[in-house]
């Protein structure tokens, strides 16, 4: 698609199915749209030139790190100095950095690839990782070996960067798509509902959602396909997956999202499945509360978008930041606190990774009938050395009589829940979890601006 052009019609699609209309953008489109980058310009959602030029020169500090590193390996491990010499890495970039739809401060997800010597388990998680420990200019050095996509995660030069050793595959993104999903991104964050980890919706996540949006309207300008994107995604059915294309069967053996032969796969709540082989739902981590939570948003955006067009509403209203200490009358605390920043970091990474998990146990052991929000940001109270917490905010579902659900007792749940985050295999002396039950009216200052 041309980024000023119309897609002409064909007998295929551009999707798994025909698009729900090819017409063009109308006079109002045309006028939104402007209406819209205006608005993403004025709330800062672009970074300046400034930043943009440190980013690049980060790069290519980083790349000559890899590159050294690889050298570094190869010796050790007896190649001539010719093959060592030889041996080379490059330095990728993908996610939001590299569709170019990034904010200001926000981090660049980053691939190495290098060569077959290079082991990911012995080379990149210890000797590259000490390497970037010995190094001035790189803070806040953290692996995830284990982690479900295995990644180092560290700040180079005031620059966070998330750093895979693997391989991936790219394509070429039309500049409709990129505002369109840069919009969406940042209604998700403002909303509440962008974190992958806790159960809801991840970079990848918006982005292949915004694609399929694109494939039913490819003749739409930006504000159409904001619009759309509420109408289509409150309407849609799940578990029924959203897919790019058939399922990219392969040679390989890998395992891949199926329900057709996975049992486990069958259980996902809001399957958003990977446009290349293995094909995997990119969203595993829903749950039932945190779909509940979506839907409402999307029924929220539709119910907006459909005002604007009687102008009885405007861009502020659908990107307003969502009440979250406001919606609930209950809320649970995860309070975290360790000896240092440092342990706090890792140890803070290790519960957040957790928190689906608890959100699982508790819809769980109440039969569904206890819903979870959890809060995507932690907070920090000032006033306490290497201190943070998570909420969750805590209500019935829709439906259940207060009679029928009784009053929850959830206590057995949290500690199973806290047994299980104790079991973190770098835990240290003074990394402690604290898990309790807060009323609204006692909701602590400090998760307040300005403490009120």
């Amino acid at each position: 698609m041309e980024n000023s052009g119309v897609v002409k019609q064909t007998n295929g699609h551009l999707g798994v199915t025909e698009p729900i209309t090819w017409s063009g953008p109308t006079e109002y489109d045309l006028i939104k749209t402007q209406e819209l980058e205006k608005y993403i310009e004025r709330v800062g959602l672009y970074e300046s030139m400034e930043e943009a030029v440190s980013r690049e020169e980060v790069l290519k500090k980083l790349e000559q790190i890899v590159k050294l590193w690889v050298k570094k390996v190869s010796r050790v491990k007896g190649f001539n100095e010719v093959s060592v010499q030889e041996a080379n890495a490059k330095i990728f970039t993908f996610g939001s950095y590299r569709l170019g739809v990034h904010g200001p401060g926000e981090d660049i997800n980053t691939l190495c690839v290098g060569p077959r010597q290079v082991t990911r388990e012995e080379d990149f998680f210890t000797e590259l990782h000490n390497m970037l420990y010995e190094m001035p200019e790189v803070t806040e050095l953290h692996p995830f070996p284990d982690a479900y996509v295995p990644v180092m995660k560290f700040k180079l030069n005031g620059v966070s960067i998330y750093l895979l050793y693997a391989k991936l595959s790219l394509w070429v993104i039309p500049e409709n798509f990129r505002t369109t999903l840069r919009c969406m991104r940042f209604w998700a964050k403002r909303r509440g509902v962008y974190s992958n980890v806790v159960g809801f919706l991840g970079g990848i996540d918006c982005a292949l959602l915004v694609a399929r949006i694109c494939q039913l309207y490819p003749n739409a300008l930006p504000s159409m396909l904001v619009s759309r994107f509420f109408r289509v995604y409150t309407q849609w059915r799940w578990p029924n997956p959203v897919m790019l294309c058939e399922l990219q069967e392969g040679t390989l053996g890998l395992p891949m999202w199926d329900p057709r032969r996975n049992m486990r796969d069958r259980l996902h709540q809001m399957p958003i499945i990977t446009p290349v082989y293995p094909c995997m739902n990119s969203s595993y981590n829903v749950s039932s509360s945190t779909l509940h939570v979506m839907m409402e948003e999307f029924q929220r955006g539709n119910q907006i978008c459909e005002a604007m067009e009687a102008s009885k509403a405007d861009w502020d209203r659908l990107f307003e930041p969502y009440p979250f200490f406001e919606a609930y009358k209950n809320y649970l605390e995860i309070e975290m606190t360790a000896e240092n920043d440092s342990d706090l970091r890792n140890w803070k990474g290790w519960v957040e990774s957790r928190l689906c998990k608890l959100t699982l146990k508790i819809e769980r052991h109440t039969f569904g009938m206890l819903q979870c929000h959890p809060c995507p940001r932690d907070f920090s109270d000032k006033s306490r050395p290497f201190h943070c917490c998570y909420f969750m905010g805590l209500q019935r579902k829709p439906g259940v009589a207060v009679e029928e659900g009784g009053q929850f007792d959830i206590r057995a749940t949290v500690e199973e829940f806290k047994h299980s985050v104790s079991l973190y295999t770098l835990w240290k002396p003074g990394m402690e979890i604290r898990v309790s039950h807060v009323k609204r009216r006692n909701v602590p200052p400090f998760v307040f601006a300005g403490g009120v």
